[in-house]
């Protein structure tokens, strides 16, 4: 126990010393308002608060907005990239290091309100049709541990509101920081819709690939605390989702 102690204290003092000087490639997609391009630039919570981290710990990097799908590939493939924001999940723990949450939210099943559906249970989800989810989210993931048979996986969010929209699936499941704005991609707006069962927390992270050095990743996670500590991640979260929890302080 001394020993693995003392390996840990060398690398907190390593993460205290000068910055990594490696540039880091920042992704990460089209979910508004977490993610998005506004007049040619990326913008939105997680955005902001990744420019925030990058000014404290004195790394450079550039962030990208690209599919989710390449995104996810690449930040498994290669170091000193960092995908965000990625729900954490058991299915995907031994592929990253973590630095977060950065804000948390909760994941339900939708259905158009004019179908009038009542899913109370997990059990009558998997047993309603056809649910279209990104192959790729962690949504597609988790419910597919839980043994849905039912998933019908498509290449994007978009896509997923399109065939709900269209009457393709009766059921659809995203989570409630990211609705409004899946929904506006395809005319639709959250009254349009009707939540059932919730049946996970979703908590952001910044998902830095496996061979990114321990280093770079214990830095961010302490910059991340610091504005935990000083009021500006709070701050940053009430510009972009006023009611919404702050995350939990994680060491």
């Amino acid at each position: 126990m001394g020993k693995r102690v003392n390996q840990w204290l060398c690398v907190l003092l390593l993460a205290l010393s000068a910055p990594v000087q490696a540039q880091l490639r920042l992704l990460t997609e089209n979910a508004p308002p977490m993610s998005f391009t506004r007049d040619g630039e990326p913008s939105g919570l997680s955005v902001e608060v990744v420019r925030a981290l990058l000014a404290r710990t004195g790394d450079n990097g550039q962030i990208e907005v690209m599919p989710w799908t390449r995104a996810l590939h690449l930040a498994q493939q290669e170091e000193d990239i960092a995908l965000f924001s990625t729900v954490r999940t058991a299915e995907r723990e031994h592929r990253f290091q973590w630095v977060g949450p950065i804000v948390v939210g909760t994941t339900s099943f939708y259905s158009l309100k004019s179908r009038d559906l009542v899913i109370d249970t997990l059990q009558q989800a998997a047993a309603s049709g056809p649910l279209a989810l990104p192959k790729q989210w962690y949504t597609y993931e988790t419910l597919s541990s839980k043994g849905f048979t039912n998933l019908y996986g498509v290449p994007s969010s978009r896509q997923m509101m399109v065939m709900l929209k269209h009457g393709r699936v009766k059921l659809i499941a995203t989570e409630d920081l990211t609705l409004a704005g899946e929904l506006a991609a395809v005319d639709l707006k959250p009254q349009d819709v009707t939540a059932h069962v919730p049946f996970m927390r979703s908590a952001y992270y910044i998902a830095f690939s496996p061979q990114t050095s321990v280093v770079r990743v214990v830095r961010w996670q302490r910059a991340l605390q610091q504005m935990h500590e000083d009021g500006s991640l709070e701050a940053i979260l009430r510009r972009w989702l006023p009611h919404a929890p702050m995350p939990p302080v994680q060491p």
